[in-house]
C-alpha cells in the first residue's frame, strides 16, 4: 500500500515541477513587458517625448536588476554575439534566473508580483481566504447532494425521469452560463434581487462581526450554487447508474429475498460497491473546483484565486501565474492521493495490489 502511493506521489511531484518550470522559463522570454509594468509612468513619458530616454533606460536596467532579469535565463545559454549558423553555448553556473527561482521556491518564496511589487505568497494567501471557503463548501454540498439524490433515484420513485432529464440539461450548460443565469435571476432588481451581485471586496471595516458575516454569506450563496450545480449532475448520474447496475446483481436479489427493503439494500449492500467508479470523480472535484473558481469569481467579482489568476494572465504577471500553476498542481496531487486512499477504504482488496 505504501510504496504504490509513494511512487504515485513522486511521479505527480515531478510532473508538477516540470509544468511549473516550463511556465517559468517561457514567461522569462517576455522580460521587457515585465519591466514596463514596473515603469508605466516612465514609458508613457518617453512615448510622448516628455521624458529623458537615457534616464528611462537607466531606470529600466535598475528594474531588471531588481527583478533578476539581467541574469542569464538557465544554466546554459547561447552567446548573443554568436554567428547565426553556429550554436556557441556558454555555461552560466548557478548565477541564472532559474536557479534563483528554484532556491527561493524550496524556501517557500514564490517571488514578487510584476504588477504590485508584493510577494506572490502574500497575494495568494489573501485570495485563498475567499476561494477555499467557496470551493470547499461547493464541493461538500455537491458530494452530499449527489449521494442523497442518487440513492433516491436508484429506488425508482415516480419523479426519477424528470429529475434525470433536468440533471442532463444542467450538465449540458457551461459553468459561465449557469453563473450568469443565477446572477440575472436572483441578483437582478428587474427579476428578484435576493442576493448581491458584487462588492465582497468592499466590506465595511467599521461594521460589527455579525454584519460582516451576514454580508459575506450572502455574497457566497450564488457562487456556491453555481459551482454546486455544475458538479452535481455528473456525480449524481454516475452514482445512479452504478447503483442501478449493482441492484441487478445476485447479492442484491438475495438481500431482497431475506426481507430487506429496497432502501436497506441500497444503504448496506449496493452503495459501497457503487462508490468505486465515483471515487475518481470525487477526487477530480477539487481541481475542477479550482478551475471553476476562475469563471465564478470573475462573474461575481469575488477577490479570490480565480480572479487573481485571470488578472495576472491579462496583465502578464508571470510570477503570480507560476504560483497559480504550482497551487493547481498541488491540488491535483492531493486529489490523486485522496483517490488512492478512498479506493483503499472502499475495497480492502486493493491493499494487496502493487
Amino acid at each position: 500500500m505504501v510504496w504504490p502511493l509513494l511512487r504515485r506521489l513522486f511521479r505527480t511531484v515531478l510532473a508538477v515541477w516540470a509544468l511549473a518550470s516550463s511556465v517559468f522559463l517561457l514567461s522569462r522570454h517576455d522580460a521587457n513587458t515585465a519591466t514596463l509594468l514596473f515603469l508605466p509612468d516612465s514609458s508613457e513619458s518617453v512615448a510622448t517625448g516628455n521624458g529623458n530616454a537615457a534616464d528611462y533606460a537607466a531606470a529600466q536596467r535598475a528594474v531588471q536588476h531588481r527583478l533578476g532579469l539581467d541574469l542569464p535565463l538557465f544554466y546554459a545559454s547561447q552567446q548573443p554575439n554568436a554567428p547565426a549558423n553556429t550554436a556557441q553555448w556558454r555555461w552560466n553556473g548557478t548565477q541564472n534566473q532559474y536557479h534563483r527561482w528554484m532556491v527561493r521556491l524550496l524556501h517557500g518564496d514564490l517571488g514578487t508580483s510584476f504588477r504590485t511589487a508584493q510577494p506572490v505568497t502574500t497575494r495568494m494567501c489573501s485570495a485563498l481566504g475567499f476561494t477555499l471557503p467557496l470551493t470547499g463548501t461547493a464541493a461538500l454540498l455537491a458530494v452530499l447532494t449527489a449521494l442523497a439524490l442518487a440513492r433516491r433515484l436508484a429506488a425508482k420513485p415516480w419523479w426519477q425521469h424528470p429529475v434525470r432529464a433536468a440533471l442532463v440539461a444542467v450538465h449540458a450548460l457551461p459553468l459561465f452560463v449557469l453563473a450568469l443565469l443565477l446572477l440575472l435571476t436572483f441578483a437582478n432588481p428587474a427579476v428578484v434581487a435576493w442576493f448581491p451581485a458584487y462588492g465582497l471586496d468592499q466590506l465595511a471595516a467599521d461594521s460589527d462581526n455579525w454584519s460582516r458575516t451576514q454580508t459575506y454569506l450572502l455574497h457566497l450563496v450564488l457562487p456556491v450554487a453555481a459551482l454546486t450545480l455544475a458538479a452535481l449532475p455528473e456525480l449524481t448520474l454516475q452514482l445512479d447508474a452504478a447503483l442501478t447496475q449493482e441492484l441487478r446483481t445476485d447479492y442484491a436479489t438475495t438481500a431482497r429475498a431475506k426481507g430487506l427493503a429496497e432502501g436497506a439494500v441500497i444503504r448496506h449492500h449496493a452503495l459501497r460497491n457503487a462508490l468505486l467508479p465515483t471515487l475518481t470523480q470525487v477526487a477530480e472535484l477539487l481541481p475542477a473546483m479550482v478551475a471553476g473558481a476562475v469563471v465564478v469569481e470573475v462573474v461575481f467579482a469575488l477577490p479570490g484565486m480565480g480572479r487573481l489568476l485571470a488578472d495576472a494572465a491579462a496583465g502578464r504577471d508571470y510570477p503570480v501565474l507560476v504560483g497559480g500553476v504550482l497551487l493547481t498542481g498541488a491540488a491535483r496531487l492531493l486529489a490523486l492521493l485522496l483517490a488512492d486512499l478512498l479506493y483503499f477504504w472502499a475495497d480492502p482488496r486493493i491493499r494487496w495490489q502493487s
